[in-house]
């Protein structure tokens, strides 16, 4: 049996505001031309389909397009999530997939489930027979993606981070066992009836103990923390014929292990993965073992050139590289159109705007395309150091703006895209700064507008009081006057007598 272990294909990448979709579909084309030249029954793609979580169209398209063609050979194919990849915009298409000859690994079974439940999703799931071009069982996998901690252990109250980091290994550890002994059990009933052994094969996207610090700490690798855990330890894999792993972008033996590998990505997806060849392994079993695992170089489709220089050097390490990219092409039979794309690390650069222009200059002539202009490593650090000494202030002397300022500071921005961001960025803040003073002016007017109304109110409602208050005071002396003026009348009345009466009426 052969199959071809491939991992971290990131399709859908932009590459500093480049696609990448030109290589990958190259890649792709390439891979469909070895299946059929090498009779390879089965592909593992052992994690990071996609680049992100969201992939666009294109890539999709360029992944359902390939699921479709390698049908056509009648190779299997096992696609296992990687940390880039979405469970849910892969398990979305896992049924419609399957009648593909394809399986989609998305996540591992829930430790949560009874023993039974385990088992049989277990089985169905995650360790199934893999198939040659005419139906016959040739392996069994232990397909085992990007593992979550919540799917494999249950957090207690009361640990340290330590007690945390074993029991999550130790859980790791116990679902690649328990996978690994279902898988032993079949494949033991397989030999039983049919006396044919067949290998074990698992599979894995993590870092691994034994793994080149260097490679871990690639450009393009995102640093996987599994929980509180790290890397696994080789030591804790269980006893597979072969353990394909994907996450890590070069390739390479675990722990001097022949068996467990990680195959790199199939095209540099950083700069300092331009030296690298890269890579798929076929892997080839006879009666039941690992007999074999042969490198197959995959072709570059887009050069890439990491120029470490000074300012002083700068022109004549341009022209070297020129003269090493036209050996190439004329070497690897480059099309014309093709350009190499560039990162230009100074060591002494002080001035990076004035620089950028500088290296436009100087290569406009020549077949590359500048995507990154930057100081080297020591020089931002020595920068950062610069910075860090000459900024003592606390944060309660600074303004808004000078912390946002002073942010942005600590930073590299060396390409365009990068310098446009940081203008974005600036433009924003002070958007945003003038609709805060904005609303803390309209706040404070609206503060000072409400005082004025209690104080009109209050004094419209004294007035008011003052002028009832008086009313009441004429109303009553007017009824008092009245109350006399009828006392007067009766006591006239009263003090009458017939002759006056007389007298008043003639």
């Amino acid at each position: 049996m052969r199959i071809i272990h491939t991992s971290d294909w990131h399709l859908g990448q932009y590459f500093y505001g480049k696609s990448r979709a030109n290589e990958h579909q190259q890649f792709l084309t390439w891979l469909l031309a070895q299946v059929t030249l090498h009779n390879i029954d089965a592909i593992i793609v052992a994690g990071d389909i996609f680049d992100t979580s969201t992939p666009p169209s294109y890539a999709r398209e360029m992944y359902f397009d390939f699921i479709a063609k390698l049908h056509v050979t009648q190779c299997q194919l096992i696609i296992l999530a990687g940390n880039h990849d979405s469970v849910a915009m892969l398990s979305e298409s896992q049924a419609v997939l399957a009648s593909l000859s394809t399986r989609v690994i998305t996540q591992v079974i829930p430790a949560s489930l009874s023993e039974d439940e385990l088992e049989e999703k277990a089985l169905s799931k995650q360790v199934f027979p893999l198939h040659d071009a005419d139906g016959k069982t040739t392996a069994i996998i232990c397909a085992i993606p990007f593992v979550r901690p919540r799917d494999v252990i249950r957090s207690r109250a009361g640990q340290s981070a330590s007690d945390k980091q074993q029991s999550l290994q130790q859980a790791i550890s116990d679902h690649y066992q328990y996978l690994y002994q279902q898988a032993r059990k079949q494949a033991d009933a397989f030999e039983k009836t049919e006396g044919i052994a067949l290998p074990i094969i698992a599979t894995g996207h993590l870092t691994a103990l034994g793994v080149s610090i260097n490679d871990s700490k690639s450009d393009s690798v995102r640093d996987i923390y599994i929980g509180s855990l790290e890397a696994f330890p080789a030591s804790a894999f269980p006893p597979a014929d072969y353990i394909a792993l994907g996450h890590i972008h070069r390739a390479q033996q675990v722990a001097k292990s022949e068996h467990i590998r990680y195959c790199g990505s199939p095209i540099a997806l950083s700069f300092d993965e331009a030296k690298q060849d890269k890579r798929v392994l076929m892997v080839e079993f006879t009666s039941g073992k690992l007999n074999q695992v042969e490198a197959l170089i995959v072709p570059c489709f887009q050069p890439l050139y990491m120029v470490k220089t000074s300012v002083d050097e700068l022109e004549t390490s341009l022209q070297e590289t020129l003269v090493a990219f036209e050996e190439r092409q004329v070497a690897e039979k480059f099309p014309a159109s093709v350009k190499a794309w560039l990162d230009i690390e100074i060591d002494n650069g002080d001035h990076l705007s004035d620089l950028s222009q500088r290296v436009t200059e100087l290569a406009v002539d020549m077949p590359f395309e500048v995507l990154l202009v930057r100081r080297c490593k020591k020089a931002r650090q020595r920068r950062q150091a610069q910075l860090s000494q000459q900024d003592n202030s606390t944060l309660s002397e600074l303004s808004l703006t000078e912390v946002f300022d002073s942010r942005l500071s600590q930073l590299e921005w060396q390409t365009d895209e990068e310098v446009a961001r940081k203008t974005r960025l600036t433009q924003l803040f002070t958007e945003l700064s003038v609709e805060m003073k904005q609303a803390a002016s309209i706040a404070n007017q609206k503060s000072d507008a409400d005082k004025a109304l209690i104080t009109s109110s209050s004094a419209q409602a004294e007035s008011t009081s003052q002028s009832a208050l008086s009313e009441e005071e004429s109303t009553e002396a007017e009824k008092d006057s009245v109350i006399t003026e009828k006392d007067s009348a009766i006591a006239e009345k009263d003090s009458m007598t017939p002759e006056s009466l007389e007298q008043h009426n003639s």
